[in-house]
């Protein structure tokens, strides 16, 4: 089911009154409500999937109970056997369903490279919408069970309930049990104001998905496609489109599942601190997809040693989990590619101990950015649009075309398919996003006391979503 869909604005409205007017009195019913109506809501593309994620599920909660049954009988060998099992199991289904026909292609490529062809059929393997996200969301359960971080939970229901809640089951945030887990034991009450500051987060990631995101795409798809036809200039603006709508559409997919959590009472991590406004590449990473950088950092990067080893481990470290983010992102050699590319962006960095230098908000407290911090940001941004183009190319080989091209005279001439309409919306966008850069979103309007101000604000938007939406385009982290 699609946050953009019909399908949504009919299921939304019915489960939040059958929560809060009718499942209210007591909290067991209503995590059992709010299980059903994740289930419903994940099923909704193709009920097979369901099997998978209660079997994934399922494994995560006995596995945490045997953990801590282990941990406090002293027995640690057994306890980390378990836990070991556990993750391999996870691992091994995501490998399956994700990256199987990775490898057979891999294996066949590298038999006919060495001039010895070895026929593989590939498998007609379904890929279960949103798989490495409530994958990563139970492993790091098991983990932090293992490590004494979280309490391993007997409550069936609540811990099903936390791996497939239904706003941000598909797309994330990646949740961690030590933030979301303990709001399901806590009796909740509805809150007027969180619920209207939901609402409002909701709306502003409409926008950017329906009407900024999909009709970005509508460029982005043609450019893409037919590369091979445009001039540099055009590429040039077809992959800063692509930026624009990847970020729209990923962060607008956060801030909708965010805002709908928020009506029932929850409170979900920020995945999306205004990246396009870092003033270098660490400081980007801070701001992009924060759910999984932490779990990267957290689960692989700190064991590893983190940043307290030698310069030549931080950076094995660093290459590992940008290598890792992404091969996470698809089986595609094209993802390693972009991974390996942050990677060398961050390179000097951590040579110079300067990536940690920004980790405050850019021109806090001015209207404006001082020209030092203007081109720093426009220089960030530029490195990182030029990463998306491995990410949005089919090949490695498509990329480098891309790019060569991009690098030709014919970068210097009009470029085709601006459209002043996507123009504006991206101006709205920034201009919006750069004055509310210190909140928690884009339509956090809690300083704003007058109501008419926030309500011609509210009705433009819905305006604009109603006349400029774009072709419903899926979510393109649902690919992933």
């Amino acid at each position: 089911m699609l946050f953009n869909s019909f399908e949504f604005a009919l299921f939304l409205p019915i489960v939040f009154l059958l929560y809060w007017f009718v499942f209210n009195k007591n909290l067991k019913w209503q995590n059992i409500f709010i299980l059903v109506a994740s289930y419903l809501f994940y099923g909704w593309w193709d009920w097979r999937f369901l099997f998978l994620i209660a079997f994934t599920t399922g494994c995560s909660w006995y596995s945490g109970i045997l953990i801590k049954k282990y941990l406090s009988k002293n027995n640690d060998k057994k306890a980390r056997l378990i836990s070991g099992l556990n993750i391999g199991l996870n691992i091994a289904m995501l490998l399956y369903f994700k990256y199987c026909n990775f490898f057979v292609e891999s294996f066949t490529e590298t038999f006919l490279f060495l001039g010895q062809p070895f026929n593989l059929e590939s498998l007609e393997i379904i890929l279960p919408v949103g798989i490495s996200f409530y994958t990563f969301q139970a492993l790091s359960y098991t983990i932090d069970v293992y490590r004494k971080k979280v309490e391993a939970t007997h409550d069936a229901v609540s811990f099903f309930a936390f791996v497939s809640f239904f706003p941000q089951l598909v797309a994330g945030p990646i949740e961690r049990a030590s933030n979301l887990l303990p709001q399901f034991f806590q009796k909740r009450h509805f809150d007027h104001l969180v619920a209207v500051d939901g609402m409002r987060q909701m709306l502003w990631g409409m926008f950017k998905k329906v009407v900024v995101a999909d009709n970005c795409a509508t460029v982005v798809n043609q450019v893409f496609n037919n590369y091979q036809y445009y001039d540099g200039s055009t590429l040039f603006v077809g992959i800063i489109l692509f930026a624009i709508q990847i970020y729209c559409d990923f962060s607008g997919y956060s801030d909708i599942a965010i805002g709908t959590a928020r009506l029932f009472g929850f409170n979900l991590m920020k995945n999306f601190n205004f990246p396009y406004f870092s003033r270098d590449i660490a400081e980007f990473w801070r701001r992009w997809h924060i759910s999984l950088t932490t779990w990267f950092r957290d689960y692989i990067y700190i064991p590893l040693g983190g940043s307290r080893c030698s310069k030549g481990k931080i950076i094995r470290n660093t290459f590992i989990i940008f290598l890792l983010s992404g091969f996470w992102h698809g089986a595609n050699l094209t993802f390693i590619a972009w991974g390996a590319y942050h990677a060398l962006l961050f390179l000097p960095l951590i040579l110079m101990n300067k990536n940690r230098k920004y980790i405050d908000t850019v021109a806090s407290g001015h209207l404006f950015p001082s020209i030092k911090e203007f081109g720093q940001m426009a220089f960030t941004f530029f490195l990182v649009v030029f990463g998306w183009i491995f990410f949005r190319a089919d090949t490695i080989t498509d990329a480098w075309k891309y790019i060569v091209k991009i690098f030709s005279p014919s970068l210097f001439t009009i470029p085709e398919l601006i459209k002043v309409p996507i123009c504006c919306f991206i101006f709205v966008l920034f201009a919006v996003e750069w004055l509310q850069r210190n909140k928690e979103h884009g339509f956090d309007f809690k300083g704003i006391q007058k109501g008419w101000i926030r309500w011609t604000i509210y009705l433009i938007t819905i305006l604009a979503i109603l006349l400029f939406m774009g072709n419903n385009e899926q979510f393109i982290y649902f690919q992933f």
